[in-house]
């Protein structure tokens, strides 16, 4: 996969990938891209529970996930990111463990503990 940044004006930096657009901004017109990347984590693990519910014909009303971080006061980091699968007083409870799991499976957290490496140059290209 191929994503391309360009710079349309202002604060905003968007990405292109395919038919889709993502648009970001560091001002408040659109998320900043850290905001998108946090995002991308627990729309991920979403991804994963939809369909474990789907799967199991299970109701996905009042089912969401909350998440949270909490940042290293030292290094102003994210530290530590919890994740509540929150689901309505009549969800069976011995399907917990298994959302849980399910939503461990996102690929985006596996990244993000087994971090690729980056390769980060500039060169020199025509004009389209």
């Amino acid at each position: 996969m191929e994503i391309m940044v360009d710079f349309p004006g202002g604060a905003r930096v968007d990405a292109h990938f395919g038919p889709f657009t993502i648009h970001t901004d560091q001002d408040g017109s659109a998320p900043s891209p850290f905001a998108t990347f946090l995002a991308s984590i627990g729309t991920c693990a979403g991804i994963y529970v939809l369909g474990f519910l789907k799967q199991r014909n299970l109701p996905t009303d009042g089912v969401r996930i909350v998440q949270k971080h909490y940042s290293n006061p030292m290094t102003g980091m994210i530290d530590k990111i919890d994740m509540e699968i929150q689901v309505p007083p009549s969800f069976p409870e011995r399907y917990y463990p298994a959302l849980v799991r399910t939503a461990e499976l996102c690929a985006v957290k596996k990244h993000l503990a087994n971090p690729p490496q980056f390769d980060v140059y500039a060169k020199a290209v025509e004009a389209a």
